[in-house]
């Protein structure tokens, strides 16, 4: 995928400490990151800040470039895909609004044709005045995506709304944003993560080891490349990626029910989800006492084959986490729930797999292709799988 690029503009808010990390996280997602800054801004953070994260120079006045080099603020406006305005005072809105292009940011703003962001952060007061929601709601009818605020303590020392929103959502919006022209715009896909629980009595449950984090990275990786993401998720100690929709279930049979009724409209179902393969008979409405047993005798029936049992006109990927023979039952279950794609991984290694941030998988399709992947992080490994449903969906 082409490297993406944004221009983040920061104005003189107390929030401005927030955008270095905002930054450094772009940057992380393989997001190119050009900075601006008002005079204002410059005194709650410095522009080193950003050109240590960066390696790159920041722009803080309209004539940074001297008479013989480029217009900042055109050149600026023309290399960017997202101009992101975070924090977003509100006499930066007011001057973006009316045309007032005296300053690097709403000069820029003007001159930039590229989608803008605007990450509002001030006293509730000022934002709740007739002017700022009038000027907020003009950017929003010429086009312009207002994330947040939201509602917290303020540096006045009060609470109410005001807060610049949290990094990760201003992130996922951004990336959402920048995905609009990718592969995967314009499709929905459906991403199934996490051990499911089966319960014996109120504490105790039958799951796995699953942590969730590849399919929380194929979500993730499917939302930056434009597809509308639903992740219906067992229970994991992960925040889900901001931009997509998430449902939470527990059992094998509610991640049945909530897929099936998901994928009414997707264009491709992953299911990345470790379910457990049964379920006790009856569940306990107390919690069991041990009483001097020696033994406990726990029946179990198996649980719904979700893989099998969801069919439909839409790009099916399944997992095959095993301990031994690893291609033969991928193959095998490849063809036994009618999958186009089979994503198996080795259980047995431990550098991968299971709880790790990387993953060592082998891609098999329909054709009896395969595709090994080195080992790569988890992030890696999704976007190689959605590189294939890609190829299907095209």
């Amino acid at each position: 995928m082409k490297r993406r690029s944004v221009l983040l503009g920061v104005t003189g808010s107390i929030a401005a400490y927030k955008a270095a990390e905002l930054a450094r996280e772009l940057s992380r997602h393989g997001v190119e990151v050009r900075v601006m800054m008002t005079p204002a801004a410059t005194r709650f953070v410095s522009p080193l800040t950003f050109e240590a994260l960066l390696a790159s120079p920041v722009v803080t006045d309209m004539f940074d470039s001297g008479p013989a080099g480029p217009i900042p603020h055109v050149s600026l406006a023309a290399d960017a895909d997202v101009v992101l305005i975070a924090p977003a005072t509100a006499d930066c809105i007011a001057r973006i609004v009316h045309g007032l292009a005296d300053d690097i940011i709403s000069c820029t703003a003007m001159a930039s044709e590229c989608p803008l962001i605007v990450a509002p952060a001030m006293h509730e007061n000022m934002y709740r005045s007739a002017a700022t929601q009038a000027n907020i709601a003009v950017l929003q009818e010429r086009g312009a995506v207002v994330v947040g605020p939201d509602s917290g303590d303020l540096a006045s020392g009060g609470r109410g709304a005001g807060r610049m929103s949290p990094v990760e959502t201003i992130i996922g919006v951004t990336m959402k944003t920048l995905g609009r022209h990718s592969d995967l715009a314009g499709r929905t896909i459906i991403v199934t993560a996490g051990g499911t629980q089966e319960f014996i009595d109120p504490v105790r449950c039958i799951t796995n080891r699953s942590s969730g984090k590849m399919g929380y990275a194929i979500a993730e990786a499917s939302r930056d490349r434009g597809a509308s993401v639903v992740l219906v998720t067992a229970p994991a100690s992960l925040t889900p990626p901001s931009g997509i929709e998430v449902v939470r279930i527990t059992s094998a049979q509610e991640m049945f029910e909530a897929t099936q009724t998901a994928v009414q409209h997707a264009q491709a179902l992953i299911m990345a989800a470790a379910v457990a393969d049964y379920r006790p008979t009856g569940l306990s409405p107390h919690k069991i006492k041990k009483q001097g047993q020696e033994m406990l005798t726990i029946q179990l029936a198996p649980t719904i084959d979700i893989l099998g049992s969801i069919q439909g006109s839409f790009v099916k990927v399944g997992f095959a986490a095993e301990s031994t023979e690893l291609e033969c039952n991928a193959e095998a279950k490849l063809t036994a729930k009618n999958l186009d794609l089979i994503v198996a991984n080795d259980i047995t290694a431990t550098d991968a797999g299971f709880g790790s941030e990387s993953n060592r998988v082998i891609i098999i399709d329909r054709q009896g292709t395969f595709d090994r992947t080195p080992l790569l992080s988890k992030r890696e490994v999704a976007d190689r799988i959605l590189d294939r449903v890609v190829q299907l969906l095209s």
